[in-house]
């Protein structure tokens, strides 16, 4: 059983390395799934939110990881 919580943990850990990036990133699509529904008309709005969401986000996560150490 051990070893199958292992290789659980070592498939999440694949995708999802630092927990505060994955929560943003996640963020910054469920607002722009919001706006693409609530303004159908506007769909390049969602996209450049989605864009320069996600960008923003990335940055943010490298300046903090370069902060660190």
């Amino acid at each position: 059983m051990n070893v199958l919580i292992a290789v659980v943990r070592e498939l999440i850990g694949l995708f999802v390395d630092d927990g505060s990036l994955a929560l943003m990133i996640l963020a910054v699509v469920m607002l722009a799934g919001v706006l693409a529904t609530v303004t159908p008309d506007l769909h390049l709005v969602a996209g450049a939110v989605l864009l320069f969401g996600c960008l923003g986000v990335l940055v943010a996560n490298v300046a903090r990881a370069a902060h660190r150490s």
